[in-house]
């Protein structure tokens, strides 16, 4: 299961977000969103777990908890929508 973690630190590592669902089980993959052009944290992030009910578990136990000053959100992720090119581009107005 996929999760949407935010409201992080800006401190919070891949790693950090890694061992906090690890308390539940098996994570296969956990990764902090970053800005392309500064590195620094945008303040959410993602978490896989492979087994259901110890994410489900994860999700009850850690949505709202105070990690590091902030109360954490932890929902199921929705799936990632498809891109469609240059919008720009294709909106634009032809004269």
């Amino acid at each position: 299961m996929n999760m949407y973690v935010s409201n992080l630190s800006f401190h919070t590592t891949d790693e950090d977000l890694k061992n906090l669902f690890s308390e539940f089980g098996e994570v296969s993959s956990s990764k902090v969103i970053t800005d392309r052009a500064t590195g620094r944290s945008r303040g959410f992030g993602f978490v896989e777990m492979p087994e259901e009910a110890n994410a489900k578990k994860a999700m009850e136990t850690l949505n709202g908890k105070d990690v590091e000053g902030r109360a954490l959100s932890v929902t199921v992720a929705r799936p990632k929508e498809e891109r469609s090119g240059n919008s720009f581009s294709q909106n634009r107005k032809r004269w």
